[in-house]
């Protein structure tokens, strides 16, 4: 019986592979797909197949202006910088795709800038202040506004130079900022000295000691016053209760009758004399108009006068002493003079 070889694994490999040349060409088939499917997604994530505007750029300097630049609004990307080209009177065109779903922040009044910064390459940036203008049509043409911020370097550089020889000058010890602070350090030493604050108000010592002074001389003064308002205060009391006392002697008080009243009572008593004395010289009026007439009855007329100046005399003493004790309780010189008829 004859016994079979068994394989050995070189043989495996080197058996040929079915529809190699198939397989082969498939391979490449999809690898040129993918490559071209890869380079369509970056076309249309770029924007190639997006509808767009053209908008043309007009600038002195395109200075770090390249192919492919996006142009903003607000911080986001409305377009690409598509080609530049040199005009024929040497201010450079830069053409910008705007894509047409972005070209409604573009208007007829907004501005466009170019931007080089100190750090970072330079923007391209559009500016839409009123957006109820017209839109911005195809085609148009618009200048850029240039800022470099590296132009103004020199310029800071400079200013900053004066400043530091200024700051300098201000800091020395014969300028004008050091001998203020040396008059400062001398104020601080007099205002910390005994009396200090006066004698800066005043300007020397012996200025402030003649004001402390007057202001001794001052409260002396105060204090004496004082003590002549106390002594006036006390004597306005004194005239207040003589006063008091003159009132209760001349009106009266509640208990006792006032020299007013004791006045008009003896007014009231002399009145009434009066009245007697008047009735009296009526009956002698009566006596001797009856003696007139009656002129053989001279006896007994003469007795009846008699009587009557008896009766006058007596009432004119009562009156009399009537007026001697209104002179005793109310004491003002008048002289009382009465005649007789």
């Amino acid at each position: 019986m004859a016994h079979s070889k068994p394989p050995h694994p070189d043989d495996e490999l080197l058996r040929p592979v079915a529809h190699l040349r198939a397989k082969a060409a498939a391979l490449l088939l999809f690898t040129l797909t993918l490559i071209v499917g890869s380079a369509l997604y970056l076309m249309y994530a770029r924007g190639v197949f997006e509808p767009t505007q053209r908008l043309i750029l007009v600038a002195d300097d395109s200075e770090g202006v390249a192919v492919g630049m996006d142009v903003t609004f607000s911080g986001f990307p409305i377009g690409r910088v598509r080609g530049l080209r040199l005009a024929e009177g040497g201010e450079v065109r830069i053409a910008v795709d705007v894509a047409r779903r972005d070209a409604h922040w573009l208007r007829e009044s907004s501005v466009f800038t170019l931007v080089r910064g100190l750090v970072g390459g330079t923007t391209i940036k559009a500016y839409s202040g009123v957006l109820s203008d017209p839109p911005l049509p195809d085609g148009a043409v618009r200048p850029v506004l240039r800022g470099d911020a590296t132009a103004e370097i020199p310029r800071l550089m400079a200013e900053a130079r004066e400043l530091l020889e200024n700051l300098t000058q201000l800091t020395a010890a014969d300028s004008a900022l050091g001998g203020a602070m040396g008059n400062v350090r001398t104020l601080t030493e007099r205002l910390n000295a005994p009396g200090g604050v006066l004698s800066v108000l005043t300007g020397s010592d012996a200025e402030s000691r003649q004001v402390l002074l007057a202001l001794q001389r001052s409260n002396q003064l105060l204090a004496r016053l004082d003590g002549m308002a106390a002594r006036i205060d006390g004597a306005v009391a004194r005239v207040d209760g003589m006063v008091a006392r003159a009132d209760r002697q001349v009106l009266g008080s509640e208990t006792d009758a006032g020299l007013v009243a004791e006045v008009r009572a003896t007014v009231l008593q002399l009145n009434a004399l009066l009245g007697d004395a008047r009735r009296s010289m009526a009956k002698v009026d009566a006596v001797l108009a009856e003696a007139q007439a009656v002129g053989a009855n001279t006896r007994e007329a003469t007795v009846g006068l008699g009587e009557l100046r008896a009766e006058i005399e007596a009432n004119l003493r009562k009156v009399e002493g009537l007026l001697a004790e209104i002179n005793r309780k109310w004491p003002f010189a008048r002289d009382a003079e009465l005649k007789l008829p």
